[in-house]
């Protein structure tokens, strides 16, 4: 019997952090809602006064534009996908793919940036390979795809939403169980909302469902509801595959304290700048002072009596203010951004061309390790679904490697110069004009490409 609903150790361990990363990473009302969880309370600070900078806080997102920044670099372009394949429904059937890769007419390269960014909040992202449910077997292949239940498509999991699983000894799953839950009205005439938590169970070889819908406030059983063989079980591998990143290149997680102290410093800050604005009078004088003071009063000082205002004379501001800058540009720092972080701050005027171009060399250099993760990525998911479909296709993704999306009219006259080098190879020709099409029409249909891609080789075949 499945204890469907037992949460593996990490995962327990994992929660509290997941959401952090996920108030930081959205920030704005997100964050609001818990924010008592970030803005530390002072030692004995009055429950009023906390609960009134609480009502102001405020939040710089940095890592979150960090994080959307890096998405979108990578993504300017999308990757070259090339299907090498005698089989021309094949070819069609991936370029298809490519283009609804969800059944919701999402690109396949946008849904993985939708992943990607996911991984850098929370560490990892995981995507789901299935086919559709059968409602009687096919008895050969032209009548499975007929009835469509050979199209394959992704659904995206969260981090906090695989809640168990188990490793075999090559460190691939054995099993996982997915957890995901939602609110929904039954209808109009009944306003009253329900909660529906669904569990899926894959192994190697089969899948089972598990559903169970409460009421407000009551609890209801766990049910089975469907079991069979999952889509990708000829290969005897679970259809899950997670795009993880090493921790070095876990942004969220570098930056996520740093972030949670620059807040608290920010409005400590703006608090003290706040208050300052409403200093109170102070009176030098021997005498019993009993009068009232106020806009519409005046006070009568004895000849050797003062009259004075709290206020700041300013030093601290300028320590804070300072410091908060420091913290700032360590969080670029963390995340391969520092020419960013002088941007901002207009603190890079004395920065040199070459300090410049070796800071965002390291930028580049990052991305490209972002791309070949997602390269992979892709590559494992399209080999997997070639596999459970039993197509004899081969893939190759290239891209993710060039990030001045704006210069093509450089990478045009490099090309030019290299073929002017009149080295006699007709394959670097062919791939020369190949990198150069895709890149153009990055944003084509995989299915115009692959015409392309057709029409390039029968040119160079015919020489």
């Amino acid at each position: 019997m499945i204890d469907i609903d037992h949460e593996h150790k990490e995962y327990r361990q994992s929660m509290g952090m997941w959401r952090r990363y996920r108030d930081l990473y959205a920030g704005g009302e997100l964050l609001r809602a818990h924010a008592d969880q970030y803005l530390t309370r002072r030692q004995k600070e009055p429950q009023d006064v906390y609960f009134e900078r609480l009502s102001r806080l405020f939040y710089e997102n940095y890592i979150g534009s960090i994080i959307d920044w890096y998405a979108a670099t990578l993504f300017s372009r999308e990757p070259s996908i090339t299907i090498e394949t005698r089989n021309d429904s094949a070819a069609q059937y991936f370029a298809s793919f490519s283009d609804d890769c969800d059944r919701k007419n999402t690109r396949l390269t946008e849904f993985l940036k939708h992943s990607f960014t996911e991984m850098l909040v929370t560490g990892a992202s995981h995507l789901l390979v299935d086919f559709p449910r059968p409602i009687k077997k096919p008895t050969n292949r032209g009548e499975e795809e007929a009835l469509g239940l050979s199209r394959a498509f992704l659904v995206n999991y969260g981090a906090e939403e695989l809640i168990n699983w188990s490793l075999d000894e090559d460190g691939q799953y054995a099993w996982v169980v997915l957890r995901r839950s939602s609110q929904t009205q039954l209808s109009v005439e009944t306003p009253q909302a329900i909660e529906q938590t669904f569990w899926y169970y894959y192994d190697k070889q089969s899948y089972k469902t598990f559903k169970r819908v409460d009421q407000i406030g009551e609890k209801a059983p766990i049910v089975q509801i469907a079991e069979g063989t999952h889509g990708m079980a000829r290969l005897n591998k679970v259809p899950l595959i997670t795009m993880r990143v090493s921790h070095g290149l876990w942004l969220m997680n570098k930056s996520a304290l740093l972030q949670v102290e620059h807040l608290n410093k920010s409005n400590a800050l703006g608090w003290a700048i706040t208050m300052g604005l409403f200093a109170m009078p102070v009176i030098y004088s021997d005498r019993e002072w009993n009068q009232v003071v106020g806009e519409s009063y005046y006070i009568q000082l004895g000849p050797q009596d003062r009259f004075g205002w709290t206020e700041p004379d300013g030093r601290v501001f300028e320590i804070a203010a300072k410091n908060l800058t420091d913290l700032k540009d360590e969080i670029y720092r963390v995340c391969y951004l520092s020419q960013a972080a002088g941007e901002v701050s207009g603190g890079s005027k004395g920065q040199s061309a070459l300090s410049k171009l070796r800071d965002f060399a390291i930028t580049q250099e990052v991305l490209r390790s972002y791309g070949d993760t997602v390269k992979e990525s892709m590559r494992r998911l399209l080999d997997a679904i070639a596999g459970a479909r039993d197509d004899a296709v081969k893939f190759q993704v290239s891209g993710f490697d060039e990030f001045d999306i704006g210069d093509f009219g450089t990478e045009l006259t490099d090309a030019q110069n290299l073929l002017g080098l009149g080295v006699e190879s007709r394959t670097l020709q062919q791939q020369i004009f190949k990198k150069l099409a895709f890149k153009y029409l990055s944003d084509a249909r995989q299915d115009v490409k692959d015409q392309i891609s057709i029409e390039i080789d029968e040119q160079f075949s015919k020489k």
